[in-house]
């Protein structure tokens, strides 16, 4: 006969319990908004262009993140430095401070008189109250996500692999694209994917650094205060969907390249 597993069984029943507790309020907005007004959302203009708007920020921010935060991510995790404990302390920061801090913080940086806004203001990049200003909010809170997930790749590849690649002639450079990167690849679509989610979701610093034009969330929280949660709920559904439709693709993708790298 065989033995039941209670360990099972208790842990089973504690992700349920999460699981639940996640879902419910997702599956009780996406029930809770007429169709119909859905449908009239769909077809307003400033709906579209914020979720847009959202979903373009938050892939160039990603961009930004994946460019500088993959050699950072490499660095911190093959060479020990003074006041290496700081720096990665650093990189956490954003995502433990309040994110209207965080927007305070870049506008006293990127305003048009800011020690860094003023000069690329006079090139012709502005900040506030502008898409450039919207990505650097979603870039601040959520690059984090990228060197994290990519340093701890980066950490579990064996180092011994890599010189063995210089022994036989192979670059530093050519070492890591040719060996190193495509190990931690997953890592850094994981990092990627947490990376843009939440930059997509991103409030708090963008309304404060750049109001208008205004991403998704803003808008929520817009119509929200003006004509009460019936008109919100509406474009919150839009938004979530667009965003689960995403994520099913790129975890189907994800998948997909798993069951690849196994055969």
């Amino acid at each position: 006969m065989r033995k039941i597993d209670y360990t099972t069984i208790f842990f089973s029943f504690m992700g349920f319990f999460l699981f639940i507790f996640i879902l419910i309020p997702i599956v009780n907005l996406m029930l809770s908004s007429d169709p119909i007004s859905i449908i009239h959302n769909l077809q307003d203009k400033e709906v579209m262009s914020s979720i847009f708007i959202s979903i373009y920020s938050a892939l160039i921010a990603t961009l930004i993140a994946l460019i500088f935060g993959v050699p950072f991510a490499y660095i911190l995790a093959r060479h020990d430095f003074k006041g290496k404990g700081f720096v990665e302390s650093v990189v956490d920061i954003p995502v433990v401070i309040p994110h209207t801090v965080s927007g305070i913080a870049l506008l006293l940086v990127f305003t048009s008189t800011g020690f860094l806004g003023e000069p690329l203001n006079k090139l012709g990049l502005v900040f506030t109250d502008a898409v450039p200003g919207i990505i650097i909010a979603m870039l601040f809170v959520s690059s984090s996500f990228v060197v994290n997930s990519a340093r701890e790749g980066f950490e579990n590849v064996d180092p011994r692999m890599e010189k063995v690649a210089r022994t036989l002639g192979s670059g530093s450079l050519k070492t890591f694209f040719i060996i190193t990167l495509p190990l931690v690849m997953r890592n850094i679509v994981v990092g990627s994917i947490m990376c843009w989610a939440r930059a997509i979701s991103e409030f708090g610093s963008i309304i404060i650094l750049a109001y208008y034009p205004m991403t998704a969330p803003t808008l929520i929280y817009k119509r929200f205060v003006d004509f009460g949660l019936h008109n919100s709920t509406p474009v919150a559904v839009i938004l979530i969907s667009v965003c689960l439709f995403l994520f099913l693709v790129v975890r189907l993708v994800i998948g997909g390249w798993s069951a690849y790298d196994k055969n």
